[in-house]
């Protein structure tokens, strides 16, 4: 079911429609058709496409990929667990070291240096940034289906929640691996998927500034892609919360199923209590004209790219001009990536105050730590 969800919404960017140059077959469509074939191998064969896939996954070779599935009774799953999140001794675990004979699959070491820089550097900032004045809200696509440099990639997002210190995270594209390295290295948040299979979204919430009070996952009924909308009622220096995040269904050709996403999501967010202020944000794949069709946003909702003055500089949220993950021969801009606000009844107690990309610079490895720029947000809380 994840496999075919993944080669249904792979690459949203890759539209024939978007961009003429590309109507090539998405690459998971492939991985799709591959994974049907095993199905009728014989079994050493079919174990050395599990191992050729478990090697893609974690940036090993062929001898460790037989080596954590053999362990695991060929259970993906399970070996990706083993992989990820290696055992450590007691005392280790206590002191919070990681172990000499660690191998390259330890999460723990994907954000090491960074932890230690912020751990040294960085902690008059972050008192100073928790203050009851303003918060700081990321969200971000994060291209867990990009199998290519998975690891680097997850080490370089955790280098960036690290230096931003942000109080509320919103993730889409998630996967297994993600999701276990930020519950291991991300203590200091608490961490709500909304899902746990193939890919999906994640919310986290610092601690230390944010209150969880309750969330629900609200399906989309006639998604084809596994997509829903995570929403999570949380407090923040005494004021209400309602965060919302989702990934829209992908494609110029889900036109119509995207417009039904967002019309779930609008409806979602005015229904709330007067009492809150609603803010959802995520990859929306919308382009402008479909908002256009749905007769343009509610008059409480506000698109806050828009109400900040259009600034350009954070415009395009996926631009293949600037972004060379895909290598695509096709160049195109697109503002897939989006917040909505909606404020509590009276006067303003949160406003918007900038935004700004995030996830410009290359890694070692020659890429960027997504496809997707993500979009850091800054708000006034007026006390």
């Amino acid at each position: 079911m994840a496999a075919a969800a993944a080669a249904e919404g792979r690459r949203e960017e890759g539209a024939a429609a978007l961009c003429p140059q590309a109507g090539e077959p998405p690459p998971a469509e492939e991985e799709k058709e591959g994974e049907e074939e095993a199905e009728a191998l014989p079994l050493a064969k079919r174990r050395k496409v599990l191992c050729s896939d478990f090697a893609a996954i974690t940036c090993s070779d062929a001898a460790v990929a037989h080596s954590f599935l053999a362990g695991s009774d060929w259970q993906m799953e399970r070996a990706l667990d083993a992989f990820f999140e290696p055992p450590l001794q007691k005392e280790e675990m206590m002191s919070g070291a990681l172990p000499a004979d660690a191998g390259p699959g330890s999460c723990i070491d994907l954000t090491a240096d960074a932890t230690t820089s912020n751990a040294s550097g960085n902690s008059a900032d972050s008192r100073q940034q928790e203050d009851d004045s303003s918060f700081s809200l990321l969200t971000w696509n994060i291209d867990g289906l990009d199998l290519g440099n998975l690891k680097e990639r997850a080490r370089g997002i955790c280098s960036y929640l690290t230096l931003y210190n942000p109080d509320i995270v919103f993730l889409q594209e998630v996967v297994q691996p993600h999701l276990c390295l930020l519950q291991m290295i991300a203590g200091s948040y608490t961490i709500i998927p909304g899902n746990i299979d193939g890919y999906f979204t994640v919310i986290m919430l610092k601690k230390s500034r944010v209150k969880l009070l309750k969330h629900e996952i609200i399906p989309f009924p006639t998604t084809s892609m596994m997509r829903n909308l995570l929403v999570v009622h949380a407090s923040i220096s005494g004021n209400e919360l309602c965060l919302m995040t989702s990934h829209l269904e992908s494609t110029k050709n889900h036109s119509k199923e995207r417009m039904k996403q967002l019309q779930i999501v609008f409806n979602k967010m005015q229904k709330e209590s007067e009492s809150s202020t609603v803010i959802f944000g995520g990859d929306t794949n919308l382009r402008d004209s479909e908002v256009t069709k749905l007769g343009n946003l509610p008059n409480n909702i506000t698109d806050i790219w828009e109400f900040l003055g259009k600034p350009q500089h954070c415009r395009y949220t996926w631009d293949t001009h600037s972004n060379t993950n895909l290598n695509a021969e096709y160049k195109c801009k697109m503002r897939f990536d989006r917040v909505y606000f909606r404020p509590a009844a009276g006067e303003g107690h949160i406003i918007p105050r900038s935004m700004d990309l995030i996830g410009l610079e290359k890694l070692d490895c020659g890429r960027f730590p997504s496809d997707h720029w993500g979009l850091l947000c800054n708000f006034d809380l007026i006390l």
